[in-house]
């Protein structure tokens, strides 16, 4: 028995020979060569000119002037990170023909093999500056990203053109911008001008932080508004039609800025601007800085101001990121430069209290009505209420979201989330408001945090970082509670169903009736669509489908987003066939039969659903007292 199993053992080590082992490298160590920035005076002025004259191939032309201190290694940057974007989202891919000379000498850069954003050259001996020239190649499709020239207005934003010196806080970098425009056209920024020769326009010198954050909207047509309190409504059209503006929209903008001042209690700007741009070509913008904003908006934004409801919150929602956003700012999100990545782990307190301070002013100052924005939030919470992807992902982790998908369409929204933090924030300080009235007995609420945590160093226009002790704390100085114990649950839970307690403790119940309300139609008629997403579960426009509910009567039918709905029940598909077909069905047992074509595929698809339509609202007991909601949007 020993012998064969030896003898065995021999046969099979010689049968099969033993396994070479694999190769397997180490990996090339990598070396950061970029000096880190430090807050220290960068020596000398940059010197920054931009020729943004082609209005027919969208090019702007770059000369740059940058002081140097001593010869040897440097580093220049393009900015990466960038404020209000919240993602690595420098646009470097339309930067080209960079050339940068030291004297007559032509430098060889050399990219950064791991931070492409970022060149190397070496200065030789007393070179005391460096010129450089380059084009930003802006986009001439929407293919290519967003259009910022068109024939009638143009969008200048300085962190596209122009390039700093690594290893100083950009705070620290003194710059001088010059800009030369289309002949006749007039321009608005934050900046101030210190010369004007001709379409040629010399800003004040300021440093490099506060011009990445001061960008331009110029144009052919444009009017100037004065709002009171150092504030100028900037409005830029595709024609003169459309920088009309009446008495009384006017009147709310100047509401907004009364209303936010009341608000805060404290002005963090020494002038702001809203840069406002009403056109269909080009491209759209919501983007908040320190002391200005940029907006687009669709035609007759000013003209036609009962359809333009589903965008006016964007100006209140922009403004109050002056106070939050701003000159508050998350700690782990602020950063020295625009190489440091962002953090956005407080976002739900960024952006999330912004937009629920957007839709308070936006009530108060009467940009839309008390009824509307109830309405809106009706949307909004049904929205978060029906969303799957709560059950296994938190609110928290939707912080990641900029960076992780950039923004980019989602087959399955539902189901995979994206930056809920806006919306689900908002209706986390919505029931905070609501706690802190009921708590006091209406005599505090989220108004108090407001003045504590937004409205100190009044004229300060500098940034005052907060960590989630910060939040936390300032809650406990209005009223007493376990807010951290609050917050914790609110943004790490994983539940089904959307944190609707700010509007039940106001009496508010979410509903669902067969009529949208005005805010929803205004908003369908924005979009272009029919949202069905709370009755058959999907949204559809020019009978092709753009939203599918994840587990939804759709989706359990088996369709998807790309699909074009032929006809319904033999009838050719109509918007008002579908909606017929319905609330016919309602009640019923009969499923409603949907003929789809899926590229070149065409098949006939069942949907149960006889629920009938369903659109959200928020009721309230006829003769109910108002709540902590009703007093929240009442203005000051």
């Amino acid at each position: 028995m020993f012998l064969r199993t030896v003898s065995a053992a021999l046969l099979f080590s010689t049968a099969v020979p033993a396994l070479a082992a694999n190769s397997a490298p180490q990996p090339v160590p990598i070396v950061d060569t970029i000096p880190p920035a430090r807050d220290v005076a960068y020596p000398g002025t940059m010197v920054l000119k931009v020729d943004a004259t082609d209005l027919d191939r969208n090019i702007f032309t770059v000369q740059q002037t940058i002081p140097v201190a001593s010869a040897g290694h440097m580093v220049l940057l393009f900015p990466k990170w960038l404020p209000g974007n919240h993602s690595a989202s420098g646009q470097l891919d339309k930067l080209a023909n960079l050339v940068i000379k030291a004297g007559s000498k032509t430098l060889v850069w050399k990219r950064d093999p791991v931070d492409v954003f970022a060149y190397h050259i070496d200065v030789p001996a007393g070179t005391k500056v460096l010129d450089l020239s380059f084009l930003f190649l802006s986009a001439t499709a929407a293919d290519q990203g967003r259009i910022v020239v068109t024939r009638e207005m143009m969008n200048v934003q300085f962190n596209s053109m122009s390039l700093y010196p690594a290893g100083y806080f950009t705070r620290r970098i003194p710059v001088s911008a010059t800009v030369t425009y289309p002949k006749g056209w007039q321009a608005a920024t934050a900046l101030r001008p210190r010369s004007t020769n001709g379409d040629t326009v010399t800003y004040e010198t300021t440093n490099y932080e506060v011009l990445v954050d001061s960008p331009v909207f110029a144009g052919k047509y444009s009017r100037k508004d004065d709002l009171g309190h150092g504030v100028t409504l900037n409005t830029f059209g595709d024609t003169p039609a459309e920088i009309k503006i009446t008495d009384p929209v006017l009147g709310y903008h100047r509401n907004l800025v009364d209303q936010s001042l009341k608000l805060f209690g404290a002005r963090h700007f020494d002038h702001y601007d809203f840069l406002y741009a009403v056109s269909d070509q080009l491209g759209g913008i919501g983007l908040e800085h320190h002391r200005s904003t940029e907006i687009r908006s669709g035609l007759g934004f000013h003209t036609d101001w009962a359809a333009s409801l589903p965008s006016h919150n964007t100006v209140a929602h922009e403004f109050v990121h002056s106070w939050n956003g701003k000159f508050r700012r998350p700690a782990d999100l602020w950063t020295p430069d625009y190489r440091m990545p962002m953090r956005g782990s407080l976002l739900w307190v960024y952006e999330g209290q912004t937009q629920f301070w957007g839709y308070v002013l936006e009530a108060r100052s009467g940009l839309s009505s008390k009824q509307d924005v109830l309405d809106k939030l009706a949307s909004i919470a049904a929205t978060l209420d029906t969303r799957p992807a709560r059950s296994w992902r938190s609110l928290d982790d939707t912080t990641n979201d900029p960076i992780i998908s950039q923004r980019r369409p989602k087959g399955w929204l539902s189901n995979q989330r994206s930056e809920d933090y806006y919306n689900e924030g908002m209706l986390i300080w919505t029931e905070a408001d609501a706690i802190i009235r009921q708590g006091t007995n209406g005599t505090k609420g989220m108004d108090d945090f407001a003045k504590a945590f937004f409205g100190i160093n009044d004229g300060d226009w500098g940034q005052v970082t907060y960590t989630f002790d910060d939040v936390v704390t300032t809650l406990k100085t209005v009223y007493p509670y376990d807010w951290n114990k609050f917050l914790t649950d609110r943004t790490t839970e994983k539940a089904k169903g959307a944190p609707l307690a700010g509007f039940e403790r106001s009496g508010y119940k979410l509903v669902y009736t067969d009529t949208p309300t005005n805010a929803f139609s205004r908003a369908m008629k924005s979009a272009k669509n029919l949202d069905l997403s709370f009755s058959v579960g999907f949204t559809i426009a020019k009978a092709k489908i753009t939203l599918v509910q994840w587990d939804g009567p759709a989706f359990k039918a088996g369709l998807t987003v790309g699909q074009e709905i032929i006809a319904v029940n033999g009838v050719p598909y109509t918007e008002e066939a579908l909606k017929a077909a319905i609330t016919a069905a309602k009640g019923g047992t009969a499923p409603i039969r949907l003929t789809v074509k899926t590229e070149t595929l065409v098949r006939d698809v069942n949907i149960d659903w006889n629920g009938g339509l369903r659109f959200p609202r928020f009721e309230k007991a006829a003769g109910a007292p108002d709540g902590p909601l009703d007093r929240l949007l009442a203005p000051r």
